[in-house]
């Protein structure tokens, strides 16, 4: 995984919020539900969500072989993927200083489609678990149909930097006196109580994993 800024990963604007650490990078993509890849279809910039997963160097991506996100990465042009995980909402005292507390990643690269099939499967059960931990090995095990209408696509996870914001508001000096109320108010993804399938048989009881979903 990459290890020192490249030429399109350096973060120029608030360097100082910049990072190119392994671990912190391992850890926003580990987290996140939601990646968007940005790619050129023909001629045009896209970006599309998606879901990931991060294994070991390599970022994996799936979906739909006549997807043209998915397509579009058969000609082997670069693509970039993002994360951003949003942590709070900064309140400042000046408009102008409002902002947010993030941790976010930007890797650039060029994918390859997943021909191996057992690189294929891992790639498939490191996603189905990225969303829900433990839910590979409960779920009715894919068929071979459905993982050859599935394409998987590998992106290595060696030009990227996170950029992240925490802590309190910045005002100017002179702001400091003003009687407007500035702060954070802390945001995080927050699973509601589990609503079970009403078709479910009643004997079927809730995994833990559900049960005590949470991100981290």
């Amino acid at each position: 995984m990459t290890q020192s800024p490249r030429p399109r990963t350096e973060v120029r604007r608030l360097k100082e919020r910049g990072s190119y650490d392994p671990e912190l990078i391992a850890s926003i993509l580990d987290e996140a539900l939601i990646c968007h890849v940005g790619f050129v279809h023909d001629g045009f910039p896209v970006v599309i969500p998606s879901i990931h997963a991060r294994v070991g160097d390599t970022l994996y991506l799936h979906g739909s072989p006549a997807s043209r996100m998915l397509r579009s990465m058969r000609s082997g042009d670069e693509i970039s993927v993002n994360v951003t995980l949003l942590d709070g909402l900064v309140v400042a005292r000046a408009a102008f200083h409002n902002s947010m507390n993030y941790r976010s990643v930007v890797i650039f690269g060029s994918p390859r489609i997943v021909e191996d099939t057992d690189e294929k499967w891992a790639a498939l059960e490191a996603i189905t678990n990225h969303v829900v931990p433990g839910r590979w090995a409960d779920s009715r095990p894919m068929t071979e149909k459905e993982v050859r209408s599935t394409l998987v696509v590998a992106l290595p996870i060696n030009e990227a930097s996170a950029k992240t914001r925490a802590g309190d508001p910045s005002d100017d000096a002179e702001d400091y006196e003003l009687p407007i109320w500035a702060g954070v108010i802390p945001l995080s993804v927050t699973p509601a109580a589990p609503i079970t399938d009403p078709l479910l048989k009643v004997d079927v009881e809730m995994p833990s994993y559900v049960r005590d979903y949470e991100r981290s």
